[in-house]
């Protein structure tokens, strides 16, 4: 039978409470990275409440919430971690007890991004309202440790869970529009060494402070010799940390670390990445050591699954079945074209369709800017649209673009 698009948007109205109490259930659960477990489990009560097919928890503590079991597996991610709350001085409301008004839901995690999951499991509710079920099977992930290390949940999910879906759909905050490819993320550690005297006579040791000044100089002037993209726009880098070691305050310092948070455009590469700080005349000229770091912290589950800290970037064509699923079932619903961009951050895709060439494309409620931002919010009306989206996008994929299996 064909899509009630309508009805659809109906029915998306309609569960607006539920989405918001739902909503203000999560961001009343505190759920930073490797401590999701009361929130996936406040995830899988409204799963089972609105008639998923099944609902499991896998080892990393990821929640997959699965509907019909049609051929074609399409899945759909919503990372449930959220960042701390920085300086509780610059919100004005308590970011988890939050507040409502008609249009707006206030708090951590509202925009970034548990506000898709709510849509998410009422997409599946109104799936099994209007029977839109086809030749599909709906996964429904809610993830975790993304915030501390994107993509690593569905490197999990992929290699260990052993499922690959068709595509994925995330959920990451896109203001209802559709996203289809982002910059590449590389987290860089550069250390030099020095030797250490005492302050009083410090021509007799060599700082390494001093030498790391040198080398940021260099670092800051690479940021603007970076490629560029049509799309995706330029790569950068920023120094995000910088470390030290020295006996005391009153001792030439033996060794200076920092962090550089680089971020990749298309067309460049990890490595190249690597060298082209390696090649720094201050790098080279004292002995720099340049490696990536590596993310080894437990999930709330205790299970380690260590993995190095680069995120490749990822485009989607436009015209690929995946994305043009999205543009259609858009101008089905609300009969209007789309806006079709990128993300400026980084997402689950880095993963998904950046390590392991699985399609990705993106739709979510809230925007970009509030992401990690005090006074975190969401809009009502965009929970709704996104509801509706999710709802008939596994049958519009499976009707015209799924092809034979």
């Amino acid at each position: 039978m064909p899509i009630d698009f309508n009805k659809v948007v109906e029915k998306a109205e309609a569960y607006k409470p539920q989405m918001t109490k739902f909503l203000r259930d999560m961001i009343a659960i505190p759920s930073e990275s490797a401590e999701e477990e009361k929130v996936i489990q406040r995830i899988k009560q409204e799963m089972e409440q609105v008639g998923f097919d099944k609902v499991e928890i896998d080892p990393m503590g990821n929640i997959l919430g699965y509907i019909g079991n049609g051929s074609h597996l399409i899945a759909m991610d919503a990372h449930v971690d959220t960042v701390g709350i920085g300086n509780l001085e610059n919100w004005n409301q308590d970011p988890y007890k939050g507040y409502e008004d008609d249009e707006i839901i206030y708090g951590r995690g509202a925009s970034d991004q548990e506000g898709g999951m709510a849509s998410m499991v009422y997409a599946a509710k109104i799936i099994k309202d209007l029977d839109l079920a086809d030749d599909y099977t709906l996964l429904v992930a809610g993830t975790v440790q993304e915030e501390d290390c994107d993509g690593l949940c569905w490197q999990y999910i992929i290699e260990e869970d052993k499922i690959r879906p068709e595509f994925v759909l995330s959920t990451e905050p896109t203001s209802c529009t559709i996203t289809r490819g982002q910059r590449g993320r590389m987290e860089i550690k550069v250390s030099v060494s020095g030797t250490s005297s005492h302050g009083s006579a410090p021509e007799r040791g060599d700082n390494a402070i001093f030498k790391m000044g040198e080398i940021l100089s260099e670092v800051k002037e690479l940021h603007h010799r970076l490629g560029d993209d049509p799309f995706l726009g330029k790569g950068s880098l920023t120094v995000s940390e910088i470390f030290f070691t020295s006996p005391s305050r009153c001792a030439v310092a033996d060794g200076c670390s920092i962090s550089i948070d680089r971020r990749l455009t298309w067309g460049e590469t990890w490595e190249g990445a690597l060298d082209e700080i390696r090649e720094l005349p201050s790098a080279k000229k004292y002995g720099a050591e340049v490696s990536l770091y590596n993310y080894d912290r437990p999930a709330y589950t205790g299970l380690v699954y260590p993995t190095e800290c680069y995120f490749p970037a990822w485009v989607l064509e436009e015209e690929h079945a995946a994305c043009q699923t999205l543009v259609e079932s858009y101008k089905s619903l609300f009969s209007q074209d789309p806006v079709v961009d990128k993300w400026t951050f980084s997402t689950n895709g880095v993963s998904i369709m950046g390590r392991y060439g699985i399609p990705c494309v993106g739709f979510g409620p809230g925007h970009e800017d509030q992401a990690h931002a005090p006074n975190e919010q969401t809009w009502k009306e965009e929970l709704v649209r996104a509801a509706a989206m999710y709802a008939v996008i596994p049958a519009v994929y499976a009707k015209k673009y799924a092809g034979p299996k």
